[in-house]
């Protein structure tokens, strides 16, 4: 089974070619991604309208490449996948659209995908893992702790309140003059930082519900910058080390209460999965490798180029929804809220 999936949700475009291996798990036969980070950088964010406008110009190409480097036309996949949302909907509308126009054009079974389910699988697909597992899930517009019991089974058991870890990371970043995107240039700058200099707040330490605030954070180190400015490099050092260092012990507080809750809700829990761009974070990832080996739980990173959105993962999911005989028409609507779990209009949303 060979399935081409599109990503098109924010401000990465792309497209990719992925096969299902005979004893599970998949091999990636191409995987396109073009960045939009130029285009934005000097916004301090995303624009929505310049993202779709860019999706535009390149998807055609990262189509085309996409499947001359895996060697297979059109005609000889088995069906398509396009990422349906969550995300800004000018950029799900152009993605989602080719996907559509290619699966009626070829005669191929079209799959829409829930952008977040591309993540919460896409350790099934480098590991070939087995369910249920706790996800992780952070990035720049998500922060969410869900029970992944089966393709389109996905219980949340803990979201923000408030500001996602990746928007945090991007807004500290803003307001240190750092650029963007804020968090790989925050992680570089806590690297030279003192992390014990400034006590900044953990919010929500100690809660038995494992959800997850971070704009009182933000604000705290708003207001310190404030009081020291000007800055001086080993200021600004000492400010990101010291707001990451926050947001790590808040993370795996926070991971602790809710693997509390899964174990009680679910059963045993063998497995964690770190998903999105901020698992790329090192501090975080050692902080959650020593949380899981001293909590007995297996602990699944997917490689850096797989945690940030791609079409990868989105062709992944949908050789898990084909191979179930889940497909959908081609009214399936974009959506630029889709929860994932199923109180909020979940993933079965295929027809058999």
């Amino acid at each position: 089974m060979r399935i081409l999936g599109i990503e098109s949700t924010c401000d990465e475009t792309a497209a990719a070619v992925v096969e299902l291996r005979p004893e599970g798990g998949g091999n990636i036969l191409a995987n396109e991604v073009m960045s939009q980070i130029a285009e934005h950088a000097a916004y301090g964010g995303v624009v929505p309208e310049i993202a779709a406008r860019a999706h535009i110009d390149v998807l055609d190409r990262l189509i085309t490449r996409a499947l001359a480097h895996a060697k297979v036309s059109l005609a000889e996949l088995d069906g398509i996948a396009g990422a349906a949302g969550p995300g800004l909907i000018g950029g799900v509308l152009v993605g989602l659209t080719t996907a559509k126009a290619l699966a009626l054009a070829a005669h191929k079974p079209f799959i829409a995908i829930n952008h977040l389910e591309g993540h919460a699988l896409t350790a099934r697909l480098t590991d070939n893992l087995d369910f249920p597992y706790l996800l992780l899930l952070v990035s720049g517009g998500h922060t969410q702790l869900v029970a992944v019991k089966g393709v389109g089974d996905y219980q949340r058991i803990g979201s923000t309140v408030d500001d996602a870890v990746g928007e945090a990371f991007d807004k500290v970043a803003k307001m240190l003059g750092l650029g963007y995107p804020g968090g790989p240039l925050v992680e570089r700058e806590a690297l030279k930082g003192n992390a014990a200099r400034y006590d900044f707040p953990r919010p929500m330490l100690g809660r038995a519900k494992p959800d997850f605030s971070f704009s009182g954070l933000k604000t705290a180190v708003r207001l310190e910058a404030s009081r020291v400015s000007p800055l001086t490099g080993v200021e600004i050092a000492d400010l990101c080390a010291s707001f990451q260092a926050a947001v790590v012990d808040t993370l795996v507080d926070r991971l602790r209460a809710g693997l509390r809750v899964f174990i009680d809700q679910i059963g045993p829990c063998h497995s964690m999965v770190i998903a999105g761009g901020v698992a790329a974070n090192d501090a975080i990832r050692r902080a959650l490798t020593r949380f899981c080996g001293e909590s007995g739980l297996s602990l699944v990173v997917p490689p850096p180029s797989l945690c940030t959105d791609n079409g990868a993962m989105i062709a992944w999911a949908g050789i898990e929804r084909l191979r179930l005989g889940l497909t959908d028409d081609l009214t399936f609507p974009a959506r630029p809220r889709w929860p994932l779990d199923a109180n909020g209009e979940a993933a079965h949303h295929g027809k058999a």
